[in-house]
């Protein structure tokens, strides 16, 4: 049992911890190729570097803000909201006005959109059926729920974001919180053992297809020039 036996390294020999690890690293293991670290991983894999070689890229993209920090900005600004509402347990109404006032700010909503999906992503539904059956007292977790609620017709509303859904991590941060897991910067680290299974077993099958060196289609300044021309043309 990986997950359970990586509980115990951290500490963990509650059996609702275990199950939340082996729902977590399972769900974060690998959706799609297009992802950073993900293809980061083919990438350098593809040139037939060592899978500790390819891996570690993959994990240097995963250290990116807008990649492998999301589930951190999702709880920070839920803690934000109530630390400036006064509140653990922020209502309905409240949410809407502080997601108003996140967008006027020229802001994102953290957890709500994806490049690829355009409806609830499942992974964030997994995460929601776990904490109804094992934390649906949690005030933060219930205010995820809430967020979920309120945000997306708010954000449709926009006119401006394709996908107003919440994706997986809208729902991890609450959850591992609740467990008593503080430590926000140790969130990408178990972001990173759970994408070693997926990006890896993706690149034994890289290896055994014998998939060529990657070299991404290179453009002119010309080329730039005018795609930037055409763009105000617009």
């Amino acid at each position: 049992d990986w997950s359970a036996n990586f509980a115990h390294m951290l500490g963990y020999e509650d059996e609702s911890f275990k199950e939340l690890m082996r729902l977590y690293l399972t769900i974060h293991a690998d959706h799609e190729g297009g992802n950073v670290s993900a293809h980061a991983t083919h990438l350098v894999g593809s040139a037939l570097a060592d899978p500790y070689l390819s891996f570690a890229a993959g994990m240097t993209g995963l250290a990116g803000p807008l990649h492998g920090l999301a589930n951190q900005e999702v709880i920070r600004w839920i803690e934000e909201m109530c630390a400036e509402l006064n509140t653990q347990a922020p209502s309905k109404e409240q949410i809407g006005a502080y997601i108003h006032k996140t967008l006027t700010e020229g802001k994102v909503v953290p957890g709500y959109g994806h490049a690829v999906l355009r409806k609830t992503d499942p992974r964030f539904t997994a995460q929601m059926e776990f904490a109804k059956r094992h934390c649906p007292d949690d005030p933060t977790v219930q205010t995820v729920w809430n967020v979920y609620e309120v945000a997306p017709p708010i954000l449709e509303g926009t006119g401006k974001i394709k996908n107003p859904w919440p994706n997986v991590d809208a729902h991890s941060g609450a959850l591992l919180k609740h467990y008593g897991l503080v430590e926000e910067e140790f969130y990408t680290v178990l972001f990173g053992v759970s994408r070693a299974l997926g990006v890896l077993a993706s690149l034994c099958w890289d290896r055994a297809l014998g998939f060529p060196l990657e070299r991404p289609k290179s453009v002119t300044t010309e080329w730039v020039k005018k795609f930037i021309a055409k763009k105000k043309k617009k």
